[in-house]
């Protein structure tokens, strides 16, 4: 199919043909040109193979010259510009009309050199002896293309815009013989996406306009004047982010893909934050769009949840259900999206509270209150952590903890009680010592220390992308502390003990009595034919392993209130740490832990315990001295009955001003996972999900796999394996099997590209080609 450049240069080639018996070959073809409408085609027809000059001031590189340098290159007199044998150079002569020429003795002095031109030479021109218009050309059944192009006087301009921008002579004839040419069409050629020029307009308008040319600011002004009813020079920015805010007609399209692709146009959002929101006019106003708007929500829900410490428990729960109720759709709001309303994301989480923390576990033993809690209460302590996650700053800060000591905290003092009193008729957790573990060869033991329940059922979740992964829980030791736990829970228990002395709960060899060190520790492992696998080693595949990663309970005693925010991040080197050590051949995991924690916004409570009757004091526990007297909560340390502790009553700790501890009785603190991993023939293989739909709507792509696998997500990239190819501003996750994914630039559509599913550490588990927008 040739292109409308390649059929201009066609017919001033068919110009110079001519009849042999009765007529000479022509000298030249003069193309003359009155309005310049062919101005800047002209260098583009040089790339058609055609000898063109022409007139103006002296530019030979430019194979442009005054009309004394053309007679002298057509007489072949410059050897820098021959014209080769048998052909017929064009001479276009921009500003000249045919008539121009005609009458030499009154024809302008710098043409009269070439008006005898006219008599060697031919015009490419209209049958009626008239110049060829773009339009004539591009209309005209004799001699031109016979389209169909609007006459009206927008669809003329625009189609001289389009013409000198280039930007048509690079279309197809044949695509166009069916269309109806206007003025939207050939605006569209130069600028295709005029929502996105909008917006990258109002990002940067000085420095947008200057990267214009004079043709594509001209389009943008006039579909701006005519579809947004906005001037851009007349009314200015500050005008537009008013009628961006407002989102109605035609600026809802534009507010759309600003939500889609917000991150592209990052200073547009200081031009909505100087737009202030039109007083109320009725039950239905939004005010969504206004920046100020959700500034002022998140103020007036921040002062709510700092007044909660004047209310009842009932009336805090209430109130916290009823701000939920209200900022709800703030909370998959672009605002939210953007990190700006924190609070309206916390909330959600708080609701959850407020709603769960009526119901205590119930049960008659700590067995009983155990699996209440795995049924769905621990889903209160995770909705804590992340209230606390979602928000940064100290007054965002200040205000969760204080609707967290409302509702969450009471929760938390009761439970523990609840379990205090079940562990007291019990006479404590552990009826005996831990025996000989059963460790089958392939298996590799994972120790993260302090991974309390309800982050190890997030773990779980991740850790589905790598194969089947079961959750299961035991009590730790008592004292819950890493000293006493992790060697409770490790392969060797069998071969420790601990001894009167053992005031720091740091159990011994039994063998020898010593002192349970790293060293010690590692050659109890060694003797059992168990790797000690370090965190920059893999080990051998077809033996067993211990190894340890996550660093949860050091960052919590470092940054207490900090430790929510950080959990996906330590979630996150826990999954790449097993698909390392998958990759490298293990495959079947056994994930276990030493202990919980509280984290209590505030501080714990203080418990008062005479430093009299305290041979070794911590935070929630305490060994007491053979001539302390016992409390209710004194039981044996597990490794040795004899030595005698007081844990705390509740929530509460003997030392003051703590945020986050552990050591202490509490089923958050006491009831410890156990996660088993395994995988099939490869880190991913346990991972099968098939695309079954992928369809594009423009540019938003609609995305569903089956099955439903949890913790997927999905990208669209131009190369599969690398992530910094990817064309959206993140990948999305999917829900339910399902995503929609909107592609902001618009100039990729028609681009080749691929849709890939990736695990919970970014591996590409599946994948699929597409065109975008196709």
């Amino acid at each position: 199919m040739s292109t409308l450049l390649e059929k201009l240069a066609d017919g001033l080639r068919r110009a110079a043909n001519f009849n042999r018996g009765v007529q000479a070959a022509p000298a030249v073809i003069l193309w003359t040109d009155a309005d310049r409408q062919w101005e800047t085609v002209v260098p583009l027809l040089r790339s058609e193979k055609l000898t063109i000059f022409s007139l103006g001031p002296y530019a030979p590189a430019a194979w442009q010259g005054p009309a004394i340098w053309l007679k002298c290159v057509l007489a072949n007199g410059l050897t820098d510009h021959p014209i080769p044998a048998g052909t017929v150079p064009v001479v276009y002569l921009p500003g000249v009309s045919r008539s121009d020429l005609r009458a030499i003795e009154i024809c302008a002095r710098e043409l009269q050199p070439l008006a005898e031109l006219q008599y060697r030479g031919v015009f490419w021109s209209q049958l009626n002896a008239k110049d060829w218009t773009v339009n004539a050309f591009l209309t005209s059944k004799s001699g031109g293309l016979g389209l169909d192009v609007a006459q009206d006087q927008a669809s003329q301009k625009a189609l001289l815009r389009a013409a000198r921008g280039g930007v048509l002579l690079q279309q197809k004839v044949d695509d166009l013989a069916p269309r109806h040419l206007d003025a939207a069409w050939f605006d569209g050629l130069l600028a295709p996406n005029p929502t996105r020029d909008l917006l990258a307009w109002m990002n940067d308008p000085a420095g947008q306009k200057a990267a214009w040319d004079a043709a594509r600011w001209g389009i943008f002004v006039e579909r701006c004047r005519k579809d947004y009813r906005f001037h851009p020079d007349k009314d200015g920015e500050i005008a537009a982010a008013e009628k961006l805010a407002a989102r109605t007609g035609a600026w809802a399209t534009i507010w759309q893909l600003y939500q889609d692709s917000w991150t592209s146009f990052p200073k547009v959002v200081d031009l909505l934050e100087r737009i202030t929101p039109p007083s109320p006019s009725g039950l239905f106003d939004d005010f969504s769009g206004y920046p100020k708007w959700n500034v002022n929500e998140e103020m007036q829900l921040r002062n709510s949840l700092l007044k909660l410490d004047t209310l009842s428990a009932k009336a805090a729960r209430d109130a916290l259900l009823d701000a939920g109720r209200r900022h709800a759709n703030r909370k998959d709001s672009l605002w939210a999206r953007m990190g700006r309303a924190p609070l309206a994301e916390s909330i959600g989480h708080l609701s959850l509270i407020a709603e769960r923390s009526t119901q205590l576990p119930s049960g008659a033993t700590p067995e009983a209150i155990a699996t209440s809690y795995k049924e769905g209460l621990w889903q209160i302590d995770a909705a804590a952590m992340r209230a606390l996650a979602a928000v940064h700053t100290k007054a965002d800060t200040d205000a969760v903890s204080e609707a967290l000591r409302a509702c969450y905290v009471p929760w938390l003092e009761q439970t523990t009680s609840r379990f205090q009193d079940a562990v007291c008729k019990q006479g404590g957790l552990n009826p005996s010592m831990p025996g000989t573990t059963s460790l089958e060869q392939g298996l590799c033991t994972v120790f993260v220390d302090g991974l309390r329940y309800d982050v190890a059922v997030d773990l779980g979740k991740r850790l589905e992308s790598l194969g089947s992964v079961s959750v299961d829980t035991q009590w730790t030791s008592l004292p819950s502390v890493t000293s006493s736990g992790k060697a409770w829970v490790s392969p060797v228990a069998h071969k420790i003990t601990g001894q009167p002395s053992d005031v720091e709960f740091q159990p011994g060899v039994t063998d020898s009595g010593k002192p349970l060190s790293t060293y010690h520790f590692r050659k109890l492992l060694d003797d059992e034919g168990i790797q000690f696998v370090a965190f920059n080693e893999t080990g051998k595949p077809s033996g067993r392993a211990w190894t340890e990663c996550g660093d949860l309970d050091h960052f919590g005693h470092e940054h207490p209130l900090r430790l929510a925010r950080e959990l996906p991040n330590q979630m996150a080197q826990i999954v790449e740490r097993i698909q390392e050590l998958a990759e490298a051949g293990w495959r079947h995991f056994r994930i276990v832990t030493d202990h919980g924690w509280l984290l209590v916004p505030g501080g714990l409570p203080k418990a008062e315990l005479p430093k009299s009757q305290a041979e070794t004091r911590w935070g929630r526990c305490a060994v007491l001295k053979e001539t302390a007297t016992a409390s209710m909560l004194t039981f044996g340390w597990d490794w040795c009955r004899q030595v005698q502790i007081a844990f705390a009553p509740g929530i509460s700790t003997f030392v003051a001003g703590s945020e986050y501890a552990h050591g202490g009785l509490s089923l958050q603190e006491c009831l410890v996972p156990v996660i088993t991993l395994a995988i099939g023939g490869g880190a991913s293989a346990a991972v099968s999900v098939e695309t079954t739909k992928l369809a594009w709507r423009g540019m938003r792509c609609q995305v569903e796999i089956t099955p439903a696998v949890p913790g997927l997500s999905v990208d669209i990239r131009s190369n599969a394996a690398a992530a910094n190819s990817s064309v959206l501003t993140a990948a999305k996750p999917l829900t339910d099997g399902k995503a929609s994914l909107a592609v902001p630039d618009d100039a990729l559509e028609g681009n080749a590209a691929v849709v890939v599913i990736l695990d919970a550490t970014g591996k590409v588990i599946q994948k699929a080609n597409t065109t975008i927008g196709e």
